[in-house]
């Protein structure tokens, strides 16, 4: 059999790893690190490999994806501004501290906080009004999502995205936004990994990953638009509740 045949069919599961997971995080705002690594692994892939990996291609696809978005209108600029700066410095503290604080002590309690926030918008989806509020507590969300993404592994869309929703924000500009803004965060984040493990972080899995997110990135943002606000809110609620759960439960029996 042809060597090149043989890479291509080994790839193939990454590249449809990498796709899902992009069409869910580029359409709500969410989920792209906790679906990747989670596949990854049960695909047989080191942990610490995957999540190296997951946040190097997080930098592409997010680019590709906040283009996208772009493109399509989803994007709040002013609110971009008030989350890309403070997430992009929450970032860099939560990478130069990662050595020194455990941030697995807390974040148990996180993901309790987030199934909640989850619970908390599917309520709101039951009774969904089409007046969208102007979110007041945006730059704290910023600091706090940059720096647990960086020294917790995931966080920037769980945390930033369902609590701009809470508070009233829009549905599709709001995920377009933090999509468009996690480009800048997942950069500074990955230049730090790539400085201490250089480019061995980009294996066959992460090649894979890195092609379907790409791919996969435009489709998320024009489901973003099409969907219904109370639809989009329903989601979000579903996969924060599901993936929240399940890291809790991960997080307090490993």
């Amino acid at each position: 059999m042809d060597p090149t045949s043989t890479e291509l069919i080994h790839i193939l599961p990454f590249v449809a790893v990498g796709f899902a997971a992009q069409v869910v995080d580029g359409a709500l705002g969410m989920a792209f690190g906790v679906i990747s690594n989670t596949l990854l692994i049960s695909l047989g892939v080191p942990p610490a490999a995957a999540s190296a990996g997951v946040h190097s291609v997080e930098t592409f696809t997010a680019a590709v994806s906040g283009i996208s978005h772009a493109v399509h209108r989803n994007v709040n600029w002013r609110l971009f501004l008030r989350l890309m700066i403070p997430g992009v410095i929450g970032g860099a503290l939560g990478a130069y501290v990662l050595s020194n604080i455990d941030a697995a002590v807390v974040k148990p309690f996180i993901l309790a906080y987030l199934t909640g926030i989850g619970v908390y918008l599917l309520i709101r989806a039951w009774r969904h009004k089409a007046h969208a509020r102007e979110p007041k507590v945006v730059e704290p969300l910023g600091f706090l999502g940059g720096f647990l993404d960086a020294a917790g592994g995931g966080g920037w869309g769980p945390v930033v995205t369902s609590n701009l929703l809470a508070q009233g924000a829009a549905p599709r500009t709001t995920i377009g936004t933090v999509n468009t803004a996690e480009f800048f965060l997942t950069a500074t984040i990955s230049a730090t990994f790539i400085s201490q493990l250089g480019w061995g972080a980009f294996t066959m899995a992460t090649v894979g990953l890195l092609i379907g997110g790409i791919i996969a990135a435009p489709f998320g943002a024009m489901l973003a638009k099409r969907v219904p606000a109370r639809t989009l809110l329903t989601l979000v609620g579903i996969i924060l509740t599901l993936t929240s759960l399940w890291r809790l439960y991960q997080a307090v029996t490993g």
